[in-house]
């Protein structure tokens, strides 16, 4: 069985900045440089969880110079900050998350999409799990896998390839 993980903090270490982006990356001692103002914004603009190379791909648009070095350290500092997540799914790329709600991820094994997953009723997410009183959490990960809606149309479209819809990267011959 395949993991993924999902880095969240809880939100009050991670929360969605109460300022702005550049009062957030100023407030570290850091500029928003050009470089990173277009990351953060392609993040915001087209929120589908991208790895750095997709990152890198829409940002050549607006800095053709821009290099996929630059463009991953401008994901590391936006991260660091707090100003969007990393997603580590199973042994593939990270993957930025630009939604700084609680929340789950879930990955579809047979296309890959990555979808957000938002807690019922704005409930904490200790409050789902039986814990140790005193525990103090500092960090957790939540992900779910499985076939997303659209695949599982696909799949009932054409009840023949059930298997090979589910297992796209296996052997198995349509």
């Amino acid at each position: 069985m395949k993991d993924i993980w999902v880095s969240m903090k809880p939100r009050e270490l991670h929360a969605a900045p109460s300022s702005s982006p550049d009062d957030t990356i100023h407030g570290r001692g850091l500029r928003m440089t050009d470089q990173r103002r277009a990351v953060y914004d392609s993040l915001m603009e087209q929120r589908d969880h991208p790895t750095a190379v997709e990152v890198f791909t829409r940002v050549r648009g607006t800095l053709p110079a821009i290099s996929l070095a630059t463009v991953y350290n401008c994901l590391e500092t936006l991260s660091d900050c707090g100003l969007v997540k990393t997603v580590n799914l199973e042994r593939g790329p990270a993957r930025y998350c630009p939604n700084l709600e609680a929340h789950a991820h879930f990955h579809c094994e047979s296309c890959g999409t990555v979808l957000d997953l938002p807690l019922r009723a704005r409930r904490k997410p200790e409050d789902l799990w039986e814990l140790p009183e005193q525990l103090s959490i500092t960090h957790h990960e939540v992900a779910f896998r499985g076939i997303c809606p659209r695949c599982a149309q696909k799949s009932a479209a054409s009840p023949g390839n059930d298997a090979a819809a589910r297992h796209p990267k296996s052997e198995i011959k349509k």
